[in-house]
């Protein structure tokens, strides 16, 4: 029986492109992108993950992660494991981890390892499953909530992105056509923007160097910058109107076309 519903959801999945799909498919891994279009056209059988112990983690966690998230934040996740098409190009699909109830944001749960972790690669990593996924559910919004294997939970909004979707659409557009035509599709060799990540942590630099060498010169210079723009702004209400240049004292102003005054030192005569 198990084999049965197993099947039958290999056919489904090859109906369609999803969200892990299209991490596939805006990635730069040729290997795998050409085993994906197999399996859609139904030339070989997904491939066994049920030895791989990252993506079982994954899994298992995904509950967790979801009532961690619930419990953290006050929100409620709805539509679990739901699968949304979208409504015009019906090749496009996106079976949900859930959806936020009071915002309507995309939810993904994911489990990454610690070693190398960071918020930046952790977005970029998934960035392609999450624009994908609001893109299918019309949300302009998605929440990552990241449990890692250092047991760290991490939080972050990512925002609709229409170049980055309009990259994607393309991309997945062409290795459609190729599942249904025959043609062997090729990477696309896409460069995504860099993902946007909310600001929500406060972090304390007072343990970097570099940061108490930088501060100390800003917190010196601070007084001077504010009288060099002071200067500036009286120095251009000393311009004529119908000045193209003005000099003198060792400063010289010039006008641009546009009527915008920039400032240089002159050198001494």
């Amino acid at each position: 029986m198990k084999s049965d519903v197993r099947t039958k959801s290999n056919a489904n999945r090859r109906a369609f492109i999803g969200g892990s799909d299209a991490r596939i498919i805006m990635g730069d891994d040729g290997t795998a992108l050409l085993r994906s279009w197999r399996e859609k056209r139904g030339e070989i059988e997904p491939e066994d993950l049920s030895a791989n112990l990252i993506v079982q983690l994954g899994t298992v966690t995904e509950d967790l992660n979801r009532r961690w998230y619930e419990r953290n934040t006050g929100q409620v996740i709805t539509q679990v494991q739901r699968q949304v098409f979208h409504p015009i190009k019906r090749w496009m699909a996106a079976t949900l981890d859930g959806m936020v109830q009071a915002t309507g944001s995309v939810f993904e749960a994911k489990f990454m390892l610690p070693w190398s972790f960071s918020e930046e690669g952790a977005a970029e990593k998934h960035m392609a499953q999450l624009q994908h996924n609001m893109w299918v559910t019309a949300s302009r919004t998605a929440v990552l909530s990241i449990i890692t294997g250092g047991g760290k939970w991490v939080e972050m909004s990512i925002p609709a992105d229409p170049l980055y979707q309009h990259l994607l659409l393309t991309a997945e557009k062409k290795f459609w056509r190729c599942v249904q035509t025959g043609e062997t599709p090729h990477l696309f060799g896409v460069e995504p923007p860099k993902p946007r990540i909310e600001a929500v942590r406060i972090v304390d630099m007072s343990a970097s160097n570099s940061w108490a060498e930088f501060a100390g010169v800003f917190c010196r210079t601070r007084a001077a910058f504010l009288d060099h723009e002071a200067a500036k702004g009286e120095l251009k209400k000393l311009i004529p109107e119908d000045a193209k240049e003005a000099k003198g004292h060792g400063v010289r102003a010039k006008r641009s076309k546009s009527g915008a005054i920039s400032f240089e030192l002159q050198a001494a005569e």
